[in-house]
């Protein structure tokens, strides 16, 4: 990270020594990269707005890999961690990276289960990385700092915002070749991530739910719109194009 290349995007943050900074962002191990960076992205690249910086903690050579987001309610139930278990142990062992956001429910979910079944993940954070929401997820973060990724497009010290979140959203879809959204209300953020993967032209995915489940109204109105109907990770595969 070069403190020339930091400076620019400090500017809101007129009160702080750029220097001072700079030296904290080392000592904890926070990276910078901005789109005219050769490790920049690709995929990211091609999404309409993409981020023009991005700070990360962690193994960035996971970002040239093959990445896949996975999505759902923060309420998700047992019924996502079960049908996801049908599915995770092959993502993994074709060596796909699983890309969520660090949520509560079913984020959380993926990354735990990437993280058991031996397989790498990248949580993408709605705030700056000095402040992981929500809370409980702490630990979760700390240790994907060490043997994972965390990204962010907001400064460090940035809190998070309401209106972050979505934003966030965009780069969960936009980092991956496509999208597995597990359980999700009819008006959920995970349909956001779902639409902007359209978007970008990227394959979405969604596990079918009980009619009557108000986690399955957003999952199975994808399906109806056209989402791959995933009941196995052949589902997945078979619709799967990553970039050389």
């Amino acid at each position: 990270m070069n403190n020339q290349k930091l400076q620019p995007f400090l500017k809101e943050f007129h009160s702080i020594n750029p220097d001072q900074l700079f030296r904290l962002y080392q000592s904890r191990n926070i990276h910078f990269m901005t789109i005219m960076d050769a490790d920049y992205p690709s995929l990211l690249k091609e999404i309409h707005d993409p981020p023009l910086v991005l700070f990360s903690q962690g193994n960035l050579n996971l970002m040239q890999r093959r990445l896949f987001a996975i999505v759902g309610a923060r309420d998700s139930d047992h019924f996502a961690e079960n049908s996801l278990r049908t599915v995770m142990p092959d993502l993994i062992r074709e060596k796909l990276t699983i890309v969520s956001g660090l949520a509560k429910g079913a984020d959380t979910i993926a990354h735990k289960q990437a993280i058991e079944y031996g397989g790498k993940t990248i949580g993408v954070l709605g705030g700056g990385l000095f402040h992981v929401y929500p809370r409980e997820n702490r630990k979760l973060a700390d240790f994907m700092t060490k043997e994972h990724l965390i990204l962010s497009e907001y400064p460090p010290i940035r809190k998070p915002e309401k209106w972050h979140f979505p934003m966030r959203n965009r780069i969960i879809a936009g980092l991956s070749a496509g999208t597995l959204v597990i359980q999700a209300k009819k008006r959920s953020g995970s349909l956001i991530t779902a639409d902007m993967a359209l978007d970008a032209g990227r394959e979405v995915f969604a596990f079918p739910g009980p009619i009557h489940h108000k986690l399955s109204e957003g999952t199975n109105h994808l399906i109806q719109q056209g989402a791959k109907l995933v009941s196995s990770s052949e589902d997945i595969f078979e619709e799967l194009y990553f970039k050389n």
